[in-house]
């Protein structure tokens, strides 16, 4: 989403490359950081309102990895959490995995299997997560907002801890090109919480994506200098 990627944009005096990715409705950000290019690939926009889901991520990272060609990708956004986990709203967190929550395929193992993914993430990211002081924990997506009681048991058994709708997506192009792939969340809302609403999440945001800034900084510093 623009709000997500702003304070990053802003950060770097990132460049905009108008109509990069036409026709399709990404949008392109860049900037030269010691020796490094630095991407930042919006899903875009339609009917007024940002692209988001699965369908756009997908779309997203696919082009960006045929025209960029990165080293590595990271997935960065706003997420739902638990605070049964001992998660906050406004913190940020690394993935140490991505799963699918809301792919059902009954009496199925092997495309139960599929459909939930649990793809891998870069094999530094514990790494890297420990050295810069954030915590951890699986990102589970799906394409909705909320979640029904079979998709909460889902997440449940494959210990999910980290709600949001693009990060599997992402994970999954990126396991078929053999990209390395980065999460990074902040949390706007707790699901187990008296408001886990869409009120919630707008009232959040801006401080999540503040918090969001400040870690892919560290994030990008950890990654140039190593």
């Amino acid at each position: 989403m623009r709000a997500e990627a702003k304070p990053l944009i802003e950060c770097y005096g990132m460049e905009h490359r108008e109509a990069f990715f036409a026709p399709l409705p990404c949008e392109l950000y860049e900037a030269r950081l010691a020796a490094h290019d630095l991407y930042v690939v919006i899903n875009g926009v339609q009917h007024d309102r940002d692209l988001i889901g699965c369908e756009a991520a997908t779309l997203a990272t696919q082009v960006a990895i045929d025209r960029l060609h990165p080293d590595i990708v990271i997935s960065s956004g706003t997420c739902g959490a638990w605070q049964r986990y001992g998660m906050e709203v406004g913190k940020v967190y690394v993935g140490n995995g991505a799963m699918f929550h809301d792919r059902r395929v009954p009496g199925d193992n092997t495309w139960h299997t599929q459909g939930i993914g649990n793809y891998p993430v870069w094999d530094g990211a514990e790494a890297m997560a420990k050295e810069i002081g954030v915590g951890m924990g699986k990102v589970t997506t799906g394409s909705s907002f909320d979640l029904t009681p079979e998709e909460e048991t889902i997440i449940e058994e494959n210990g999910g801890r980290l709600k949001e709708m693009e990060g599997a997506a992402v994970a999954f192009v990126c396991s078929l090109h053999n990209v390395p792939v980065m999460l990074v969340k902040a949390v706007t809302n707790l699901r187990d919480a008296a408001e886990d609403d869409m009120d919630a999440f707008h009232r959040n945001l801006c401080k999540a994506s503040e918090a969001l800034l400040t870690v892919n900084k560290k994030i990008i510093d950890y990654l140039i200098n190593r």
